[in-house]
């Protein structure tokens, strides 16, 4: 932390961060922690006399500022409420940005509220997919794809649970990651923020909501975002609700371009399952590599709501059945819950 950390290895940085505000800023600023990250980013929030700014800083031998700037701009664009960039030291791997606040959607979402602040979430993704250029990030394709697939047997099977498969489980696993890549393909192609959920929507008075995270974007799969949003793997709905959003969307794409769904309802759902399917397969393997590799436990409590959902959407589909088959016979929850235990 920046204010008097007692972590040696942080002062040079906390020193150099000090210095760029100094500059930018002048002396007479507060800095304090604004939010934690699954990366090397940390985000601090900024305080001076006439106004809250973010720090993001991003060390420059782990992370690139270049694509968050890329990106925003984009977004801003195409007229989807980003923070503007205040300040910016690509070389030093510090960007200080306008403060959005803390009033994310996973802590003020209720049964009361949801339904208006999901149609603003759904307005701003057709926004996104609308409103930036095809092309304008590079392709979520065959190869990354199939990268993201693999994160759930080595981190999650091996790493995690300790697991040797076999040939047989490979081979059916091969199929059904197979299956997954062609849906994600044959779908519209359009901008995917990638992490478009209820931690990085934030609920602000003007232009609800505000967006955060979007540096990885890709050019992918039109239902990538939607189902980031709707099977968050933070927080569950009931499944009436998910649909009824579902079919929200789905009337709004209509109308806003024909190119976004351009099939029956019941076709899109299906792409829209099997995507989430391929998603949660991913996140799982990722959350069990921000601890193994990042030393980073907190995603850990997320599993089981996002093995739920690989489980019981998988299931509906002959497609991805044999694949949920064999993970049930795995008792991959029951195993995972042993592990848990002794993290």
């Amino acid at each position: 932390m920046i204010d008097g950390s007692p972590d040696p290895d942080a002062s040079d940085r906390d020193e150099a961060i000090r210095e760029w505000l100094n500059e930018v800023e002048g002396p007479s600023h507060r800095t304090s922690p604004a939010s934690s990250d699954a990366s090397f980013r940390r985000y601090l929030r900024v305080t001076t006399k006439n106004q809250s700014l973010i720090l993001m800083d991003a060390p420059p031998e782990h992370e690139d500022c270049r694509p968050f700037l890329h990106v925003q701009s984009l977004l801003q664009n195409a007229g989807v409420n980003v923070p503007a960039v205040v300040h910016a030291d690509v070389e030093r791997g510090l960007l200080l940005l306008t403060d959005f606040g803390s009033r994310s959607y996973l802590h003020v979402l209720n049964d009361h509220n949801c339904d208006a602040l999901y149609a603003d979430a759904l307005e701003t993704l057709l926004r996104m997919q609308t409103g930036v250029p095809a092309g304008a990030v590079d392709n979520f394709d065959r190869q990354k794809l199939s990268a993201e697939l693999r994160l759930f047997p080595d981190w999650f099977l091996k790493q995690h649970l300790g697991l040797q498969i076999d040939d047989a489980f490979r081979r059916c696993m091969q199929d059904c990651f197979d299956l997954l890549i062609e849906c994600c393909l044959e779908q519209p192609q359009v901008f995917v923020h990638r992490d478009y959920h209820s931690r990085n929507l934030m609920q602000v008075r003007e232009r609800n909501p505000g967006v955060l995270d979007f540096q990885d974007a890709v050019t992918g799969p039109v239902t990538y975002d939607l189902v980031s949003l709707l099977r968050d793997v933070y927080i569950e709905w009931p499944r009436e609700k998910l649909e009824a959003w579902l079919s929200d969307y789905f009337a709004r794409a209509r109308r806003a371009q024909d190119a976004l769904a351009p099939v029956e309802l019941n076709t899109f759902q299906r792409w829209f399952d099997l995507t989430g399917v391929q998603r949660h397969i991913k996140v799982a393997g990722i959350f069990c590599r921000l601890w193994h590799r990042d030393g980073k436990p907190g995603y850990l409590k997320d599993v089981p709501l996002t093995l739920r959902y690989l489980m019981t959407v998988g299931a509906r589909y002959a497609e991805t059945a044999g694949f949920v088959d064999a993970l049930d016979a795995l008792e991959l929850q029951k195993r995972f819950a042993a592990v848990e235990g002794r993290v």
